[in-house]
């Protein structure tokens, strides 16, 4: 019965090898925009919602997105609970929030990337704000980090 078991298991063990995927480099491929093909109206939007999300912050209020200007899964993932979780740990860490200023604008096949550098008023802080933004021209994702020095040079 043991040796059944066994036997069977080695079957399924070696039955079920995983399959290769392939993906079309492109779609993951990061270029730098210049500043010359910048969308303005894109640019104000991925600032606005972003100074909004950090702002939240400094005054413990938070407007809700709405579907106009963000996409569904960054309303639902973006609650007032979530933001003052990591609103606490700003604070503490960083102080007030201050400002964002934009550090550049990068594009792959399907999304525009603004790289916002977050100014807070301690000098500890060197935080970076990422705003995605999709063919939709809709928010899809915001990304808060470590700020990356070396992220130009990444992508070259």
């Amino acid at each position: 019965m043991k040796k059944a078991l066994l036997i069977l298991s080695l079957l399924l063990i070696v039955g079920c090898k995983s399959k290769t995927v392939s993906r079309d480099t492109d779609d993951l491929k990061i270029k730098k925009v210049v500043e010359a093909e910048i969308n303005s109206n894109q640019q104000k939007k991925a600032y606005q919602l972003g100074k909004r999300v950090l702002e939240t912050c400094n005054t413990s209020k938070f407007k809700p997105f709405d579907e106009t200007e963000v996409t569904k899964t960054v309303m639902e993932n973006t609650t007032e609970e979530r933001l003052t979780k990591t609103c606490l740990k700003f604070r503490q860490f960083y102080g007030s929030f201050i400002d964002l200023k934009l550090d550049g604008v990068y594009k792959t096949r399907q999304e525009t990337i603004y790289r916002y550098h977050a100014l807070y008023t301690k000098k500890v802080a060197n935080k970076e704000l990422r705003i995605f933004v999709d063919e939709s021209n809709l928010i899809s994702a915001i990304k808060s980090m470590d700020w990356d020095e070396s992220f130009d040079a990444k992508i070259n």
